[in-house]
């Protein structure tokens, strides 16, 4: 029972192994700017029987593009070759497309890797009975200790040093039918090894472009992190600049933020909608209202008071004897107060004389008697009471 759990378990691991490193090769990277050229080296001699060639290639990190040397690797399982990695133009960027091993070779992107890889497919080896036979017309290969080799003519029309497809200068190819097949088959991530070798070359500063100008110290090795039998670069005589403005990769699957995702959108509200009322700072006068007052135009045109009232009727109540409250401050036509006394308090005195001011002259009253008129009435009495004297 022990024995078979630990079984169980082993093969668990291996899934969740299998499952991160295919999810770790749909991990790309873009970038704005175009990789330098391929650098010019030779091929260093394979180590024994079942190894297969992997191209260098250029890879991206810290703005910066550094070279991870070819070397050569034991497949992970008998019948599987390599397709290398590859830059190719989508869009607005270059999108970086990781090696795999499958059971045919597909699209790498046209680039001319050179030892048998001219940018169509792979002619320095095939599988056959179980054993890989290389051909020696490409392949550096001792054939005292490898005896599984033939010789066949490998023509490469397509001879340059241009290391990514489409774009400005790029290569112009696309895949073929045979190439888009072996693109929907069974693939499988690079091996420990090849990423333990891209770790490596990352790590060591005069494999970045920017210091060695397109030309690594270390180009190729014989086996992955033999960094200490390198193979060396050719100089080309074209040294490679980076641009001065270099700007971080993106991750390929998603889309970076746009400046104008973080600008206030016009229709979202904004705290100046809000009627005056509720701010705690006085009230201006009317003559610098903002356009906020267009919402009660009715209000803003009825007269506030009136002195005088000579039409003899009793005077109407007036409009502005609703709460003050209800309507911003800055309609008002007399000097602005403090939002605490309420409105009717401050116009009452205004509005009360003006009926108590001339009384006489809204209302006929009988006038009052004059002293002339008194005596007469007075000396009236003494003329009708002679009469009874006599």
């Amino acid at each position: 029972m022990r024995i078979l759990s630990s079984i169980r378990s082993s093969l668990f691991a291996l899934a969740v192994l299998a499952i991160s490193s295919a999810a770790c090769a749909q991990i790309s990277i873009s970038v704005s700017f175009a990789p330098p050229e391929l650098p010019v080296y030779e091929q260093p001699l394979c180590p024994g029987d079942g190894y297969l060639w992997t191209p260098g290639y250029w890879a991206y990190a810290n703005d910066d593009y550094f070279w991870v040397p070819g070397t050569w690797v034991m497949a992970p399982e008998p019948g599987l070759l390599w397709t290398p990695a590859y830059w190719g133009w989508h869009g607005d960027a270059y999108v970086f497309n990781e090696g795999y091993w499958g059971e045919h070779v597909g699209f790498y992107g046209g680039i001319s890797y050179g030892y048998g890889y001219t940018g169509d497919g792979y002619q320095g080896g095939r599988w056959q009975s179980g054993h890989f036979y290389y051909n020696r017309s490409v392949s550096n290969v001792n054939v005292t200790n490898i005896h599984n080799v033939y010789n066949t003519t490998v023509v490469n029309t397509t001879v340059t040093r241009v290391s990514y497809n489409g774009g400005t200068g790029g290569v112009n190819m696309r895949p073929t039918a045979q190439e888009q097949v072996a693109a929907n088959e069974r693939h499988t991530p690079p091996v420990a090894v090849q990423a333990q070798q891209e770790q490596t070359a990352r790590a060591n500063p005069e494999q970045r472009a920017s210091v060695n100008h397109g030309t690594p110290q270390v180009a190729a090795t014989p086996k992955p992190g033999a960094f200490n039998e390198p193979v060396h670069a050719k100089a080309t005589g074209t040294p490679y600049t980076p641009p001065a403005n270099r700007a971080a990769a993106q991750p390929a699957g998603t889309s970076a933020a746009r400046p104008e995702s973080n600008i206030a959108h016009p229709e979202s509200p904004t705290p100046n909608n809000k009627p005056e009322t509720n701010r705690n700072e006085p009230a201006q006068p009317a003559e610098t209202a903002k356009p906020n007052d267009r919402s009660e135009p009715e209000k803003t045109a009825t007269p506030v008071a009136r002195p005088e009232n000579n039409s003899g009727r009793p005077d109407a109540p007036m409009p502005n004897n609703k709460p003050e409250t209800n309507r911003p401050e800055t309609n008002r036509n007399e000097p602005a107060q403090p939002a605490a006394p309420k409105a009717t308090e401050r116009s009452a005195p205004e509005r009360t004389p003006a009926p108590e001011a001339k009384p006489a002259q809204s209302r006929p009253q009988p006038a009052p008697m004059k002293p002339e008129a008194k005596e007469k009435k007075q000396g009236d009495k003494p003329k009708e009471e002679k009469p009874n004297e006599n």
